[in-house]
């Protein structure tokens, strides 16, 4: 046994509360306080993980998020993640953690031997295998073998993630050393402070590093500045990961819970942002550098002093920095037999007591099968160890500041890419920005507090013994002999990015694709540093030269329970309800849901036969009155000197020339073209119209119109207020519509001549105003009655008693689409789809006559546009005593010898009314192919049908006055 836990010692554990959890099936001891990692450590478990795609035997690399290796799945009473950092799950008791990519375990992986064959698959080689003869006759084996940890099906949510909104004067990213000096000094300047921390401690490196502050120990300073902090009633937020910088200084953070609540999301927008998010260690390049229990340096130290486990009894300590030097003298202390590797030649600190130094030496090969037995140096001297620790340098983590669109620039001396030209809103601090010195730290935490105001508090100091020594680079180099190991994660070497080289992939973007390198849960956060340096050699360029990839968020893996949080079920998506909902249950309405509505799709209960009713209330609406709930219809208004102008600029249609008191049809597009919506506007003054939107659109509308009179107009020139909820909108429609509307005796004439088709008029009902427009969905006579929603019920009541004397029938929203279809009226979303423009659909004055600009315009004048061979709107009948045609069913021609679609049924009924099916359809060149019989195919079946004109029902349009 080589690693082993010290008896005494750990700042992080407590001993007195002893726990187990398996691992891979086998139980493993450790004390609260500990990761699963650090457990695993203690117990001498070394190979911890298979790598992605060679299967090799990893084993913990680091002691947080940088972590690439030790992937597991959790299970147990508390919760279960998938590919969850075995560095920062905590060890619970009764856990069941279990390695990735492995079969059956990370010891005995049945796939190992897919190393043997390493020579064959390089990087991008499925890009070339597996094209020939056809890419899928291999997908569906490539994806189940893809992936790492697996998705318990059998887990029950704990229930939904909290969500919180929160503001405030400065959130400091990051609670070490420059994290918790820039928090007290902005608190001390009278500002609200949000700190966040990913580790469950606040300290940062203070928790593991030998420091002496303000004349205290590193400890007792962190613990008294946190409750000085919080004392002042500033928010502290440990194991909380600030994953994203979005606009406008919105940041994301992730705060994790371990006792079974799900994680909780904060969304703050601060005023300043301090960014202090400390530095990762760099590996050395050295041939079989992935092997288990070779890890980075600090890791090692961190492990030691806050968990009490020493990884190893014979270790060698590789170096190109100072910062290793603490780390063997712990390790020597600690009962080890230690040897300093180091790169540099010059100007070295002293080598700690009991510590081996070979200066001027590198590392260039590690041996070992299951972990680490050796190393081999650069002149050929051989070490055996158990253990090898290494620092290759530090690289700032900069991805929260190039999220917020910062630049780059390289630092030589510090061999890494720090902050460049300041982002507004937000300062950089610490070893983010290149500090190495404790005392460097602090003066730059006060630095980038400097502009938030005068502080009362007083700048930390540095009191202790400081390393300030350089940083000797250390890159991979090309042709170097074995397998040198760039990323760990995804199993890309030096070799594989020589052979991205070879093959011109030379961008960086390209470089990330081909090789794999800095994808999938680690972000690079090891590895890219290493890939650019070792691309710019190849290319004869520098490091800056190549650039960096896009960061961007997540920073670390974030919980789709904590992006959903609530919004699941009706919460996602809320169900709308009408006015009278309660009324229609009880008239027997059976409902379903449209465009987020709860609406009757048919009356007679839940047992009627559902096609009879719908039938029957389709063919009573055209003989009598039909009475119809159209509350849904979107009631927008727009408002204001400018509102003539806006409405113009929305519509396809030009609408200013519409006169008060009356309708008008009209399209609304996209900045593409495409048809929107449609729907009636009605004036009712100068400055004042409606928009009465389709019932699916209305919130989308509403978003677009305020889009749109932010971008031309301002807030004197055009108001716009959804009153969709305010207004139940009830409808009148049939041969006998208006004899039911007269005997209730609203208090206006309805003479064709004072209220014609597409005019309103104002009425009331008893006390309570109404509205009435006389518009028609359905081809007939039709009135739409619009009343307070809370007033609705009476007068509902007293349509449908009134009517009982016409033979008048309740329809649902089945019986409608019927009604429309046989007039060739269309809803938006079924009879269009993502490409129609409104001349497909036949209305192509506007779009030839209109001079002005509106929403749309110029996409209506391109080349796609403008093809002949667009899909366009059409009517389709078929023979005498042939069913409907299938919603769907595609029309087929040949073409080359192979069948193509040229268009698709959009809706399809039986039609009581005309006794036999119809249908509406997109056809290409189908205004110009009236009267053509075409081929249409459903799952296998021929059938056939001949294109009409839209409307199959009272195509003089004689049943609106009748």
């Amino acid at each position: 046994m080589t690693a082993s836990r010290l008896s005494s010692g750990g700042s992080a554990i407590d001993r007195s509360r002893p726990i187990s959890f398996s691992f891979d099936g086998r139980t493993v001891q450790g004390f609260e306080g500990d990761t699963i990692a650090s457990a695993l450590l203690a117990a001498d478990v070394a190979v911890v993980g298979r790598s992605f795609k060679y299967h090799r035997p990893r084993g913990i690399w680091g002691a947080g998020v940088e972590e690439p290796n030790a992937l597991v799945d959790v299970a147990g009473s508390v919760r279960a993640t998938p590919n969850t950092r075995a560095t920062t799950e905590p060890a619970l008791a009764g856990l069941v953690a279990k390695s990735v990519n492995a079969t059956p375990n990370a010891a005995a992986d049945r796939n190992a031997f897919i190393d043997r064959f390493s020579r064959f698959i390089p990087a991008a080689f499925y890009y070339k295998t597996f094209m020939w003869p056809d890419w899928h006759l291999f997908e569906p084996r490539i994806r189940a073998v893809a992936g790492l940890g697996k998705v318990d099906p059998d887990w029950k949510s704990p229930g939904p993630a909290d969500q919180i909104n929160r503001h405030c004067d400065v959130l400091v990213v990051g609670a070490g050393p420059a994290g918790l000096a820039a928090a007290k000094l902005a608190a001390g300047a009278g500002k609200s402070v949000i700190l966040v921390d990913d580790q469950p401690l606040l300290g940062g490196s203070l928790l593991h590093r030998d420091a002496e502050i303000d004349g205290k120990p590193a400890a007792a300073w962190v613990d008294g500045t946190v409750a000085e902090i919080e004392g002042a009633g500033h928010l502290v937020l440990s194991s909380t990961t600030a994953f994203g910088i979005y606009d406008h200084n919105l940041i994301a953070l992730n705060q994790r819970h371990h006792d079974g609540r799900p994680d909780t999301l904060w969304r703050v927008r601060p005023r300043q942002i301090v960014l202090a998010t400390g530095a990762i260690e760099r590996p050395l390049p050295f041939a079989n550098n992935d092997l288990p229990r070779i890890m980075s340096a600090d890791a090692a130290l961190a492990y030691l002093r806050r968990y009490a486990v020493l990884i190893g009894r014979r270790i060698v300590v590789a170096t190109n920095n100072d910062s290793a030097y603490e780390v063997a003298g712990a390790l020597a202390t600690a009962g080890a037999d230690v040897t300093l590797v180091e790169m540099r030649k010059n100007a070295l600190p002293a080598a700690p007591s009991g510590v081996k130094l070979l200066a001027g030496r590198a590392l260039v090969s590690a041996r070992g099968g299951m972990r680490v037995e050796g190393v081999t140096l650069d002149d050929g001297t051989s070490l055996a160890a158990d253990s090898v620790v290494v620092s290759g340098g530090w690289t700032p983590t900069v991805h929260l500041f190039c999220q917020a669109r910062g630049k780059l620039a390289w630092d030589e001396t510090r061999a890494a890419f720090l902050p460049g030209d300041p982002v507004e809103g937000i300062s950089v601090a610490g070893a983010l920005n290149g500090a190495v010195a404790l005392s460097d730290v602090f003066s730059s935490a006060a630095k980038a507090t400097s502009a938030i105001g005068e502080t009362k508090a007083v700048a930390p100091r540095s009191t202790g013994a400081e390393a300030i020594g350089g940083v000797l680079a250390a890159w991979p180099i090309p042709s170097a002999k074995g397998r040198v190991w760039i990323d760990y994660q995804n199993d890309v070497t030096a070799k594989d990015v020589e052979l991205a080289a070879r093959e011109n992939f030379v961008s960086v973007e390209h470089l990330k694709r081909y090789t794999t390198l800095g994808m999938a849960t680690d972000q690079g956060k090891t590895s890219n540093l290493a890939g650019l340096a070792l691309m710019a050699n190849i290319t004869g360029r520098t490091v800056p030269e190549v650039g960096t990839t896009t960061y961007r968020p997540p920073f670390t893996p974030v919980p789709l329970a904590s992006f959903a949080g609530a919004l699941g079920g009706e919460l996602m998506s809320p169900v709308r309800r009408l006015p009278l909902e309660n009324v229609h249950r009880a008239n027997g309405a059976v409902f379903q849901e449209y465009g987020g509505w709860l609406r009757p799709a048919h009356y007679g209960g839940a047992g009627a036969d559902a096609d009879r009713t719908i039938q029957d209330e389709a063919r009573r609406a055209r003989q009598s009155v039909a009475l119809f709930d159209g509350s849904t219809l979107g009631k927008i208004e727009v408002m204001g000197p400018k509102a003539a102008e806006f409405v113009d600029f929305i519509y396809y249609n030009t609408m200013s020339t519409l006169k008060p008191g009356r309708c008008r049809y009209g399209f609304m597009l996209s900045e593409n073209g495409v048809v929107f919506d449609d729907g009636i506007l009605v004036r009712l003054d100068e400055n004042r119209f409606v928009v009465s939107c389709s019932t699916s659109h209305v919130a989308s509308v509403h978003a677009r119109l305020e889009e749109w009179r932010q971008d031309r107009f301002g807030r004197g020139a055009v108001y716009i207020h959804n009153a969709t909820s305010e207004m139940a909108t009830l409808t009148v429609s049939g041969p006998n519509s208006k004899k039911l509307l007269e005997a209730l005796d609203l208090g206006l004439s309805l003479d064709d001549a004072e209220l014609p088709h597409m005019a309103i008029g104002e009425g009331r009902f008893g006390e309570d105003a109404v509205r009435i427009a006389r518009v028609s969905f359905t081809g007939d006579r039709s009135y739409e009655v619009s009343i307070r929603a809370d007033r609705a019920e009476p007068l509902w009541a007293r349509m449908q008693e009134t009517g009982k004397a016409l033979d008048a029938v309740t329809i649902g929203l089945e019986a409608l689409m019927i009604l429309r279809a046989e007039k060739g009226y269309i809803v938006i979303g079924k009879d269009t789809d993502g490409t129609t423009l409104p001349h497909d659909l036949g209305v192509d004055g506007p779009r030839t006559k209109r001079k002005n600009e509106y929403v749309g315009r110029r996409s209506l004048f391109t080349d796609v546009a403008m093809q002949e061979s667009r899909l366009q709107f059409v009517g389709l009948s078929v023979a005498e005593g042939e069913p409907p045609l299938a919603t769907g069913t595609h029309a087929i021609a040949k073409g080359g010898g192979k069948l193509r679609s040229q268009g698709f049924v959009t809706s399809s009924y039986h039609s009581p009314t005309l006794g036999r099916p119809i249908a509406l359809a997109l056809i290409e060149r189908g205004a110009s192919r009236h009267g053509e019989t075409i081929d249409l195919q459903h799952l296998g079946m021929l059938r056939h049908a001949t294109i009409t004109g839209p409307c199959a029902f009272d195509p003089s349009g004689e049943r609106l006055n009748a």
